[in-house]
């Protein structure tokens, strides 16, 4: 079956629903247990409780918010390019996608600052890394994503497309856009908000660290240069690409003047980076692993290792 289009919509074809719907697979079946054992453990263990642990909770929960409506990407493209869910699923995907790639980015932008007040000037911040003040720094920033979000969910716009027993949800890949000005700008914001913050907090903590010895460097630092590493993939692999191809889509879209194939290009790249966002649902985990002691020796042991014989080798 060949890419074509239902009043506007694109179509993936057969062999491209087939590899989306396999990648969600195996999405899904990576990130549930890592997530749900990094809630359980963060739920249950709040001994020795710190800022950072309260942030990496709830990306834990920003990501599984995501990770369990996967399975309605893949009977998505399991039908090929057919929703049968109905019009409030169609709504719920989409709004849950932005949910889940704004608070993770932003979570990860509160850890970042946070061993930076950590790494940089502990003493002098003592007091303001509080695990009250990390409660309620999440508290707001959940209620201004999903506030910000509510458009998706409650738009006044139809949503499904049906066309010879075809019903696209259009939700899934936001490919349309009433206001492309607003919709350039709106990403802009949002996306370079935790770029910008990120960037300035690894540098200042990387001068840091630069300065002392392996010796002189604390289990704070050391364990903010992994941070470093892990947040950096992690964004060069979700979210940069999918921000990048969002601007060249909302930019050259409507442009009716290119061709047939460069307009499919355009729609199958959004469609492959809005894909990538998943990534971080198994990503997360590892960065759970190297920064919660809690989540490391409980996973070491369900694995049968000997958690004290892993930290001396570490």
């Amino acid at each position: 079956m060949l890419n074509h289009s239902v009043e506007g919509s694109y179509l993936s074809s057969h062999s491209e629903n087939i590899l989306l719907a396999t990648f969600y697979i195996v999405i899904f079946i990576l990130s549930v247990p890592s997530n749900a054992l990094a809630l359980w453990v963060f739920c249950h263990h709040n001994t020795n409780n710190t800022p950072s642990k309260v942030f990496l909770k709830h990306l834990a929960i920003a990501d599984m918010s995501y990770i369990l409506v996967l399975p309605m990407r893949i009977i998505y493209h399991m039908s090929d390019s057919h929703w049968p869910l109905g019009v409030g699923a169609c709504r719920v995907v989409g709004f849950l996608f932005f949910v889940n790639l704004y608070c993770s980015m932003y979570f990860m932008t509160c850890i970042s600052v946070d061993r930076l007040l950590a790494c940089v000037v502990p003493h002098k911040t003592h007091n303001l890394r509080k695990i009250r003040n990390a409660k309620v720094v999440s508290a707001v920033l959940w209620v201004m994503v999903t506030i910000s979000m509510l458009p998706v969910l409650f738009s006044q716009k139809e949503v499904t497309k049906q066309t010879h027993n075809v019903t696209v949800c259009e939700q899934l890949y936001i490919e349309n856009s009433s206001n492309p000005t607003g919709a350039l700008v709106s990403t802009a914001v949002a996306f370079l908000i935790p770029v910008v913050t990120i960037s300035i907090s690894y540098i200042l903590i990387f001068a840091k660290v630069k300065q002392m010895t392996f010796q002189e460097r604390t289990p704070t630092q050391r364990k903010a240069m992994r941070m470093i590493v892990l947040t950096l993939v992690n964004f060069l692999i979700a979210f940069v690409p999918y921000h990048i191809q969002r601007f060249v889509f909302i930019l050259q879209h409507d442009d009716m003047s290119r061709s047939e194939s460069t307009r499919h290009m355009l729609h199958l790249g959004n469609r492959i980076t809005s894909a990538l966002t998943c990534v971080s649902g198994v990503l997360d985990p590892v960065m759970y692993f190297f920064l919660a002691r809690n989540y490391q020796e409980t996973l070491l042991q369900l694995c049968g290792r000997n958690t004290k014989d892993e930290q001396s080798t570490t």
